[in-house]
């Protein structure tokens, strides 16, 4: 075998590594390159993809790079592997089933609604942090069954400051190993660490304390984290298989960043979007128009609501908020004609699959006519993965996908956002691919 080897170096910056992975996705199928002593591979084809993911899955494990978020997020269902990994998504998956997340939906709503009351037609908006603002509040409900608190906004300062020394904790050599010496980027990661973990566990602790006052315990409640705190291990029984405080805290982390970061991402580069391209925004307000007829929307319009969700699709394919993903080889392996050593990292980039032009044509072009029923049967399965796949596929997919509906719904009911011009618009991709400068627009009521 071999792959393709180029020496990237002037490709690559710390800041942005797509670039280096659309450089890479010049030379074909698969792209090979070693940083210090180890050999990476870029993946770009969906059937590559599939055999990492669901056909030899048990061969790969976690990458560096997500292992590195361990300092952030612990044992979390992002990070975690193996059968600590299994045993955490079974304990957490019923607080997920479909049944449970639907009761949210009157909750979303009602809160894009109210975010959205405060605008003023004429107002300069920076739609980012707009989305991050009505994200973080779906979040604190959803999550905690609170408002946005003093709390909730601690939590939230603080992965910020974590966020901002992503790259710094990824790109460092043994990085985990220096956690405790006087590098200043670890003494701000220390102090953050432990006010963000005081913050999460006397949420825990309160919620705990309440549950026996509660009529019907902790599941009356209803919310996420309640949830998690009643959950057992049904495959093994008995409370000692309940999540640890450790383990809880870890899950209430994960949640909390991909619960809001994911979301008020996707919706932000939708709104760019469709400032960009005003035949598709027309197309959406005549779909809400017809549908709702003036009223918030309900869960029981989804289904109705078929361009509304083409769009927010077609926005994730050109800028999907997990980017990239990654495993590492756990023994020799063949993928496709490719034999990887034991120790290759393997990396495949949803912001680089899901511009191929195979699958999509006139792949930087806004279409959200791409994902119609016969459109995405036409295509690989992993031609298009935003939420990953295989057994490692994001648990809270169902959940993204109403919450992002149903706000940009109740929202584009009401309003456009005529963009700013002149406005640079570039990619800031950490943990999740966020707009570095903001998206700046003029709301316009259209009612």
């Amino acid at each position: 075998m071999n792959l393709v080897f180029y020496g990237f170096h002037k490709f690559f910056k710390p800041g942005n590594p797509i670039l280096l992975f659309k450089h890479l996705r010049r030379y074909g199928r698969a792209a090979h390159y070693r940083i210090l002593l180890h050999d990476v591979v870029l993946f770009h084809d969906p059937d590559d993809i599939r055999e990492v993911l669901i056909d030899k899955a048990a061969s790969f494990g976690k990458d560096r790079t997500q292992r590195r978020m361990k300092i952030l997020l612990g044992e979390g269902l992002i990070t975690s592997d193996g059968e600590a990994h299994k045993r955490g998504r079974r304990i957490a998956a019923p607080a997920f089933h479909r049944q449970r997340i639907q009761r949210y939906a009157g909750q979303i709503v009602e809160i894009a609604a109210a975010v959205s009351s405060q605008w003023q037609a004429g107002q300069p908006l920076d739609m980012a942090a707009e989305m991050m603002r009505l994200a973080l509040q779906i979040t604190a409900r959803t999550l905690f069954d609170t408002e946005v608190t003093a709390q909730i906004h601690e939590i939230n300062d603080q992965v910020n400051r974590i966020m901002d020394l992503y790259n710094y904790l990824v790109a460092l050599p043994r990085a985990e190993l220096l956690l405790d010496t006087p590098l200043p980027g670890m003494r701000r990661f220390r102090k953050s660490k432990a006010r963000l973990d005081a913050v999460v566990d006397g949420m825990i602790g309160a919620r705990q304390a309440e549950a026996a006052a509660l009529p019907g315990g902790l599941e009356a409640r209803g919310d996420l984290l309640s949830m998690l705190l009643a959950a057992r291990d049904d495959e093994t029984g008995g409370d000692g298989l309940k999540l640890t405080g450790e383990e809880l805290r870890d899950q209430v982390l994960t949640l909390f960043l991909a619960g809001y970061e994911t979301v008020a991402n996707a919706l932000a580069w939708t709104w760019l979007l469709l400032g960009q391209n005003p035949e598709a925004e027309a197309r959406l307000h005549e779909e809400l128009d017809a549908v709702l007829g003036g009223r918030l929307p309900t869960l029981e319009d989804m289904p109705r609501l078929e361009y509304t969700g083409m769009v927010l699709a077609e926005s994730m394919r050109l800028y999907p908020p997990a980017w990239a993903m990654g495993r590492e080889a756990l023994e020799d392996v063949w993928i496709g004609p490719y034999h990887l050593r034991k120790g290759t990292m393997v990396f495949f980039s949803q912001y680089i699959v899901h511009r191929d032009p195979r699958w999509f044509p006139e792949p930087e072009r806004f279409k959200p006519e791409r994902f119609t029923a016969e459109g995405k049967a036409a295509r690989p399965r992993f031609a298009y993965f935003p939420f990953g796949g295989g057994g490692r596929q994001c648990i809270g997919e169902s959940f993204a996908w109403m919450e992002a509906t149903l706000a940009l719904a109740t929202i584009a009911q009401r309003w456009r956002f005529a963009l700013i011009p002149e406005q640079k618009i570039e990619l800031q991709p950490k943990i999740t691919l966020r707009p570095k400068n903001g998206i700046r627009a003029v709301a316009v009521a259209r009612r």
